[in-house]
């Protein structure tokens, strides 16, 4: 009997070793994205630093190059992407019909997305807070003081919920004006339509800065009202992509936790005896093989991509037209909340 109960668990170990050291079985997304060689990916239908088109219609943004990252990793070229735009209200249709196969789109990660439709978020690519815009007027220094105003906000989004909270929370009342997209709210807030606009605080601070006439004469409120932790999502039932989109987004963050950027990461990978870069380069442990991937997918991400802090700088910060400032999406290591997983 002793011996029967041995080789009983000798054979689940083995089993669960085996299981272990085996490559990830491809799921449902990764072979369509593989058999049309492309990765179709929802964006916003526009705003500045995360997802914009241009004239020739190139794409740009912090959150076009998380697309552009996944079809690094996955495909090996990070343009091999189809850009869906998508509004408040379609984006969520676009993953649960699998129009797309990833949004990456400023969606918040909370609890009612999370548990009631269909979806997963494979992590946070940025930090935000609902907050509101004014035009200047004198004495009017706090959200507190906005009752029985006119609020303008964008449609399918959380924003009139968390409105609705504030509200009550400090026994306000508010008239909300709800437009289909932001285009239309910002027109209908400039025309003088709404007395304030209310939205995601990097969404307004842009707006001031890029669309609005005479931004002096419009303030930011103080008060945020909201947590805003936004991230890419994928459709449930294919845990396998599900995992390469996360680590992926790991992978960015991790990478400048490494100090590898797409200048220096061919001179690292070729002499660093360090073993995180050695492995997150190819020239170590394959930490590729258990996400149906090869052993270059996160090399491919930083040298066609950049780490995090790079699409950061060139999109929303320094290096962009925006100079916003990172806050909160800076590393745990400066005071920020970007705290990356570890590849191994």
């Amino acid at each position: 009997m002793m011996k029967l109960a041995h080789k009983i668990l000798n054979a689940s170990v083995l089993a669960v070793a085996l299981s272990a050291a085996m490559p990830a079985m491809a799921g449902q997304v990764l072979d369509g994205v593989k058999q049309r060689d492309q990765l179709v990916c929802g964006v916003h239908t526009g705003r500045a630093g995360f997802a914009q088109a241009d004239g020739a219609g190139k794409w740009s943004g912090l959150d076009v190059d998380f697309c552009r990252a996944v079809a690094a990793a996955v495909l090996g070229d990070a343009d091999k992407v189809k850009y869906v735009p998508t509004s408040g209200q379609t984006r969520i249709t676009a993953l649960q019909s699998g129009e797309i196969d990833l949004l990456a789109r400023n969606t918040t990660f909370n609890f009612t997305r999370d548990t009631s439709l269909g979806l997963m978020w494979a992590g946070i690519n940025f930090y935000d807070g609902q907050a509101f815009i004014v035009k200047k007027r004198p004495n009017l220094t706090s959200a507190k003081q906005l009752d029985k105003a006119t609020i303008c906000i964008d449609a399918g989004t959380s924003t009139e919920r968390n409105l609705q909270d504030f509200a009550r929370n400090n026994s306000l009342t508010f008239k909300t004006v709800v437009f289909d997209n932001a285009e239309a709210s910002k027109q209908a807030f400039i025309s003088g339509r709404c007395h304030a606009y209310t939205g995601d605080y990097t969404a307004l601070a842009i707006l001031r800065a890029t669309d609005l006439p005479n931004p002096a004469d419009f303030d930011l409120l103080p008060e945020i009202i909201s947590k805003e932790p936004v991230g890419p999502a994928v459709r449930r039932g294919d845990e396998e992509w599900f995992t390469i989109v996360r680590w992926v987004l790991q992978a960015m963050q991790g990478a400048e936790e490494l100090g590898l950027t797409q200048e220096n990461i061919d001179e690292l990978a070729g002499k660093s005896d360090d073993i995180a870069i050695k492995r997150f380069t190819g020239n170590g442990d394959d930490i590729g093989k258990s996400l149906g991937l090869d052993k270059k997918w996160a090399y491919r991400i930083v040298k066609q991509v950049g780490n995090y802090g790079e699409s950061f700088s060139r999109n929303l910060g320094d290096k962009s037209p925006l100079k916003l400032e990172r806050g909160l999406n800076r590393l745990y290591t400066d005071g920020g909340l970007v705290y990356p997983l570890p590849l191994q």
